[in-house]
């Protein structure tokens, strides 16, 4: 097992958080994404642990590229399972073990921090995070197709390693958009994903998360790989009773709106009230269409992927199988 440590301004932290790493990991790889603390050579000069390796950046490529060059060393050196833990303070190295529980026992491919599961513990969130949360989770529910997860910015991860080669590095995002990028790419390997608990701490680390500078860009990009998902999913892998269900309910609805409001403006212009049958022409397509659009989303819901990838594949993936998942 090795564990990825994006380093970028976490001098304060990061050799405490090496310190609590537990003697079941084999390898550390410490990722100085051009860090201008240098906090890739702090590390070197100040821990002693054969275990750690340095890895450096010499351009910043945000928390993406570093977890990604991170996750190919870990790979090249044969680690069978990639934990990603940051260098900031706020995730406990020891609850490591809990991570990979669910990957060794062949339950999950991928596992993921969840701040929400203690509700005293959220009451010591800041309020911005909790309301950024709520709605970025919402989003990467649409996108990324596991509606059964919550709070898809944690950034402590584990993945099988079987399952990270199959990940087309090239084209996850770099930036503050990577662990919901890696939600959504796992959906097109259908890969089982499992929520951990786990508990934050906030202390003084700095964040360079803003949330009124990301809404715009996330949102964005939710919609493009929602896209891209109902496609996958829906019409190029496989079609189902759900592949209609959805653009006839779109259709319907926007008819119906459409109708609605040219019978509305006619109705104020002509100031007469408008028959009973066009009001009928106009919301019956309106109900018709919610209600598939919603059978649609029940579909969806009940299609999150229970079955482990991993015990799928003994073998490296062939190059086409890794652009199919782009």
């Amino acid at each position: 097992m090795g564990v990825v440590i994006p380093s970028h301004r976490v001098r304060r932290h990061v050799l405490d958080v090496l310190s609590q790493i537990g003697s079941d990991v084999q390898a550390i790889y410490v990722v100085d994404d051009c860090c201008p603390d240098a906090s890739g050579k702090w590390v070197q000069e100040r821990c002693g642990d054969p275990r750690v390796t340095v890895l450096r950046h010499s351009e910043n490529q945000g928390v993406g590229g570093a977890v990604m060059t991170g996750y190919q060393a870990a790979l090249a050196d044969g680690m069978d399972v990639l934990v990603k833990v940051d260098g900031d303070g706020q995730m406990d190295p020891r609850l490591i073990p809990n991570f990979i529980a669910p990957i060794v026992v062949g339950e999950a491919d991928y596992t993921k921090g969840n701040r929400f599961y203690d509700l005293e513990a959220v009451r010591a969130m800041p309020k911005a995070r909790l309301l950024g949360n709520a709605v970025l989770s919402f989003m990467s529910k649409l996108s990324s197709g596991y509606w059964d997860l919550f709070d898809p910015a944690n950034g402590y991860t584990a993945i099988h390693a079987d399952v990270a080669r199959r990940l087309p590095f090239a084209k996850l995002s770099r930036g503050y958009f990577f662990e919901t990028d890696m939600l959504f790419r796992l959906n097109t390997l259908r890969a089982v994903v499992v929520d951990v608990p786990m508990q934050a701490k906030y202390e003084d680390e700095v964040s360079g998360l803003k949330i009124a500078s990301i809404v715009g860009p996330f949102l964005f990009k939710h919609l493009r790989n929602l896209g891209k998902r109902i496609f996958y999913n829906y019409y190029l892998r496989d079609l189902s009773l759900a592949s209609i269900e959805l653009p006839l309910g779109l259709l319907m609805l926007a008819f119906g709106a459409g109708f609605g409001a040219l019978a509305w403006s006619g109705s104020v212009q002509s100031d007469l009230p408008s028959p009973p049958g066009t009001v009928m022409l106009a919301a019956l397509p309106i109900l018709v269409g919610i209600q598939l659009i919603l059978a649609f989303v029940g579909f969806d819901i009940a299609s999150v992927p229970r079955r482990p990838l991993h015990r799928q594949f003994t073998t490296e993936p062939p190059t086409d199988e890794r652009k199919q998942a782009e």
